[in-house]
């Protein structure tokens, strides 16, 4: 269909087809699997909200409540105010090791990728395969040389020993790596006629135009870090290093199951700093993985 204007411009019409009624029947049937598939992610979670609230009387009551009778905020002081269990220390050591762990990453898998994508070196796609190859490799196979090279180096019982085998990943050097192919190679050509050096190249322009998988790569290892209970279980000795998952299992064993409620207040402080830092992030991890098979 054309339109003829007044001064003689046509503009062309473009006729969409009429949905048909299997249209919106499939449409319909999508969005009630994803509002059940959200309400089975997102309810043991609730659930464990709720009863975090309740009296410890109340968590063996049959049949249950969804809501609590009486909102029981002093759950979440008493195991803060534990004299046994020091949570603010094992807090702040869970986090000190994940933000230590998620900038080494980033500034090592940053550079590595790097080099993959835009060097050129005699080996590199073979060295590069070498990597990938590493991802096949379940952890536990490294746990005893890692364990070695921890023991050897005199680093038992520090922090430095779940630091220093987590300060760089293959996944991370992948990742990155498909981003900064995306990137035009006439960007670092014309750097390199400016007489800009392969370090200034990196680190002022082609860094700042992967933020989307910087920021992908950060929060996966944020997580990652945050959530690791088998690498302080090996290394971790003395009480003031143990780190928030760990706390957990002696929440639990100290207060035992007969105080639920309290066992669940750790639990979800334990996931409230991951889940704020999550939603603030996710925006960067959807657009981080959508951009990662892109290819210039």
């Amino acid at each position: 269909m054309a339109i003829v204007g007044a001064k003689g411009w046509t503009t062309r019409i473009r006729k969409f087809p009429a949905r048909s009624a299997s249209f919106y029947v499939g449409e319909t049937i999508i969005w009630i699997l994803l509002i059940a598939m959200a309400i089975i992610e997102v309810a043991p979670i609730m659930w464990m909200f709720s009863t975090s609230l309740r009296n410890p009387s109340e968590s063996f009551e049959l049949p249950p409540d969804f809501l609590p009778t009486s909102w029981r905020w002093d759950n979440y002081l008493a195991v803060i105010k534990s004299e046994k269990i020091n949570f603010p220390l094992f807090f702040w050591n869970s986090l000190k090791i994940a933000l230590i762990v998620m900038g080494a990453q980033l500034l090592t898998c940053s550079l590595a990728a790097f080099a993959f994508a835009r060097l050129r070196f005699p080996g590199r796609d073979a060295l590069f395969f070498l990597f990938l190859a590493s991802m096949m490799v379940p952890s536990q196979v490294t746990t005893v040389p890692i364990f070695i090279i921890i023991r050897i180096l005199h680093l038992m019982d520090t922090h430095w020993a779940l630091i220093l085998p987590s300060m760089t990943s293959a996944f991370g050097v992948f990742l990155l790596r498909q981003f900064f192919m995306t990137l035009p190679e006439e960007l670092m050509d014309a750097a390199k006629i400016d007489g800009a050096g392969f370090f200034r190249i990196y680190w002022r322009i082609m860094l700042p135009l992967v933020g989307p998988g910087l920021s992908a790569l950060g929060v996966f290892t944020f997580l990652w870090s945050w959530n690791n209970f088998y690498g302080p279980l090996l290394f971790l000795r003395s009480w003031d290093k143990l780190t928030f998952p760990l706390a957990l299992v002696t929440l639990q064993g100290y207060m035992g199951m007969g105080n639920r409620a309290h066992v669940l207040a750790g639990i979800m402080m334990s996931i409230f700093p991951v889940l704020v830092f999550f939603l603030l992030a996710q925006r960067f991890v959807i657009r981080g993985i959508a951009l990662t098979g892109l290819k210039a």
